[in-house]
């Protein structure tokens, strides 16, 4: 069984991503600037936001965090997209999810400029991911496809089953997984909460990627041998036994399912980390075409 080492390749892909970062500031050229807008105080988003900022720090980055309050209109806050998707300087940016209930998360989404959309969110860029073309995947899916494809994963004919059919992992994971090319080329059953017999299903696949959000769904009665498990799930578990009050925890049974399969993601350490990753790609790539548009 070989662990799908998520830590280990996201350091790989960063240094990578500085070296290239390096080589910018060599030539005396912008190097890329990612910004990130947080809406109130959520403890969890405050500190993904974070480890955004530290990670661009690490590769050479110019970071911004905009941090608006709880009460924060709809109105405002798209004022404040529109502001950076017209600073040159910003190549990128993303909008931290959740919102508060007063903005349409939808319509605040769709405000991004198709061109800054790192995180992939924007129709324009869903449309052109699942037409083949050119263009920013969302940085989780595309972290799953850069694990398989470092760990050198046979996709080609195999069945993937994937579970969950989120706009950010379920379905976009579904749609690459059966395009041509490596890592795709699968057979692809997409499975949700309406799904019946989704054992039967889940036990014929040679590929299970779980983007659920339901701690240890997935158990070993549910894998056949050897199968690949790429489990998305994170989840914070109550745990008295910890010093924070509780463990993450992702879809899988962890413990019982690794003894099956031919290759599995820990989590923490699988997915995760990849996300980040691709988002600096992604922003590397904002910055290229920013380059190559406005010959800067």
């Amino acid at each position: 069984m070989t662990i799908l080492d998520g830590k280990k390749v996201s350091n790989d892909i960063k240094n990578e991503i500085k070296a290239e970062v390096d080589k910018m500031k060599a030539n005396g050229e912008k190097v890329p600037h990612l910004a990130a807008v947080i809406v109130g105080n959520d403890g969890a988003s405050l500190t993904y936001v974070g480890s955004k900022v530290r990670a661009c720090e690490r590769v050479g980055f110019e970071s911004t965090m905009v941090r608006l309050s709880n009460t924060t209109s709809e109105v405002e806050l798209l004022d404040k997209i529109d502001e950076l998707n017209n600073n040159p300087d910003i190549d990128g940016f993303i909008i931290q999810l959740p919102l508060p209930d007063q903005i349409d998360t939808q319509k605040v989404l769709m405000a991004v400029h198709p061109d800054k959309d790192v995180d992939g969110f924007h129709p324009m860029n869903f449309g052109k991911m699942a037409l083949d073309m050119s263009t920013f995947i969302p940085a989780t899916p595309f972290g799953i496809l850069e694990l398989l494809d470092r760990y050198n994963v046979d996709t080609k004919g195999k069945h993937t089953v994937v579970i969950g059919r989120s706009h950010i992992v379920g379905r976009p994971m579904s749609i690459l997984m059966g395009r041509k090319g490596f890592p795709g080329n699968s057979t692809v059953t997409l499975t949700h909460s309406h799904t019946k017999n989704i054992t039967q299903i889940t036990s014929q696949a040679d590929i299970i990627i779980s983007a659920l959000g339901v701690p240890n769904f997935l158990k070993a009665e549910m894998v056949k041998d050897d199968a690949v498990i790429i489990d998305v799930g994170i989840t914070r578990v109550p745990d008295d036994t910890k010093e924070r009050g509780y463990r993450i925890t992702g879809d899988v049974d962890f413990e019982n399912v690794s003894k099956k399969a031919s290759h599995i993601t820990p989590v923490p350490g699988g997915v995760g980390p990849m996300t980040i990753a691709m988002l600096l790609k992604n922003t590397l790539l904002a910055r290229e075409r920013h380059r190559k548009s406005n010959k800067n």
